[in-house]
């Protein structure tokens, strides 16, 4: 059984697509790139698919991940062209790999999240940023399904900071007009510090309300290096085993004689 993981992204208008309707979605590409999927037994057998950290609804992603199981071999790179084609545009797959190592979900410890607030001036988001930075806690409230819970949203936030405004083309939601950008490193913790958990901290210590719903991406999600303070890509390991496995086969064969 070979195991391919998957990179993809919610762009646009598609970024309201929720979890569930991203698996509908993407069994039917499996469906039409006739992809020989291995399936669960029992008597309500379903795709092999395991699906990692997915974004909340209304966020946008370059940096989502699931890994698949299949019955025979295929290239990678031929498999993404093939079931990219099968989705929607801005439900794009970006990048696979063959799956050589283990715990793909345990090197997803951390997300680089963009947030575009339209309608707020620059120095104003620096104030509120240098307030946020220098709590110790930051109180914030989300309604969950036992009912409204109160945690802090500063402990797991890494690194916050305002950011040029640039039009960037991976961001969603961009536009022309002035707004002030964040960029956030936000550890993956329990609960779970949301973008939206962020902007509630920040207008708790610096009362700062964006007119407008903020435009949230994440751009990465992967294993937080403590040393350099980055998210490292969490398909490195498969792609380094996978040539580290390559060379050991040229090696292997330049040593057997002729």
């Amino acid at each position: 059984m070979q195991r391919i993981r998957l990179r993809y992204t919610k762009r646009g208008r598609l970024r309201f697509t929720s979890h569930r309707d991203f698996q509908r979605a993407f069994e039917r590409a499996l469906r039409r790139a006739e992809v020989p999927m291995a399936y669960s037994a029992g008597f309500t057998p379903h795709p092999k698919v395991s699906y990692a950290n997915a974004a909340p609804t209304g966020t946008g992603s370059e940096a989502e991940y699931l890994e698949i199981a299949l019955t025979e071999a295929r290239d990678p790179q031929k498999l993404r062209e093939l079931l990219d084609e099968s989705l929607p545009t801005g439900l794009d797959i970006v990048d696979a790999v063959e799956a050589r190592t283990s715990g793909l979900a345990d090197r997803l410890t951390a997300s680089v999240w963009e947030m575009r607030l339209s309608g707020v001036d620059p120095a104003e988001a620096d104030r509120a940023v240098a307030a946020f930075n220098a709590a110790d806690t930051v109180e914030v409230q989300r309604l969950m399904k036992n009912g409204v819970r109160t945690f802090d949203a500063r402990s797991a936030v890494v690194h916050l900071e305002t950011h040029p405004e640039t039009q960037n083309p991976q961001a969603d939601r961009p536009t022309d007009q002035p707004c002030a950008i964040l960029r956030l490193v936000v550890r993956h913790v329990t609960p779970a510090v949301r973008p939206d958990d962020v902007l509630s901290g920040l207008r708790a210590v610096a009362d700062l309300a964006p007119p407008v719903p903020a435009g949230v991406t994440r751009l990465a999600q992967g294993l937080f290096d403590e040393e350099t303070g980055v998210v490292t890509d969490p398909l490195a390991p498969d792609r380094e085993a996978a040539e580290a496995f390559s060379t050991a086969d040229v090696t292997a064969a330049a040593k057997t004689p002729a």
